[in-house]
């Protein structure tokens, strides 16, 4: 079986950041583009806790579905299973860094909500789970981090894991 993309990243070398995850090729000529917004540095810093994740996730969605000019662009905002980040899926294909000045904004539009839009039991499915003060934190803390380091490579840049094929093609995995 082959190891899919996400799990070749080396995560004890990711740092924050805007990583393309992957392209497909959707149709017969639309591509979709996925995203890895991490906002902490896995295994290292505290991944983002629950409430707080799900209070981003309902105010990014939100606010990048509404941006006039890439709210038609939007295919899927959502959390990482393991809470160091997001998943952005956009149609089309761009670089990484040309996504930066979005993300900023989006996350920086966090501060501005005295209350978490569709947290209610009609919206939501778990609408009691919800951290916006925590939420707000992280969100600015990721939107200066990433204002303070949009010109470094490594922002932007996967870092990934060798791994070692054998003689017919098959990747060797040591656990």
């Amino acid at each position: 079986m082959d190891l899919i993309p996400s799990f070749s990243v080396d995560h004890t070398k990711i740092i924050p950041g805007i990583f393309t995850s992957r392209e497909d090729l959707v149709g017969t000529d639309n591509i979709i583009t996925t995203y890895d917004v991490r906002v902490t540095r896995p295994n290292i810093e505290p991944a983002i806790d629950t409430a707080s994740m799900h209070t981003l996730e309902h105010i990014i969605a939100t606010y990048l579905r509404n941006d006039p000019e890439w709210k038609d662009e939007v295919i899927y905002w959502g959390p990482m299973g393991c809470l160091t980040g997001f998943y952005l899926i956009l149609k089309g294909r761009r670089p990484s860094k040309d996504i930066c000045d979005l993300l900023i904004a989006a996350f920086e539009s966090v501060k501005d909500f005295d209350e978490v839009p569709g947290a209610t039991a009609e919206n939501c499915g778990n609408y009691l789970m919800h951290n916006l003060e925590i939420a707000k934190w992280w969100a600015a803390r990721f939107a200066d981090y990433l204002r303070d380091n949009k010109d470094k490579p490594e922002t932007f840049e996967y870092p990934k894991t060798d791994r070692l094929v054998t003689d017919d093609g098959r990747q060797f995995f040591d656990s």
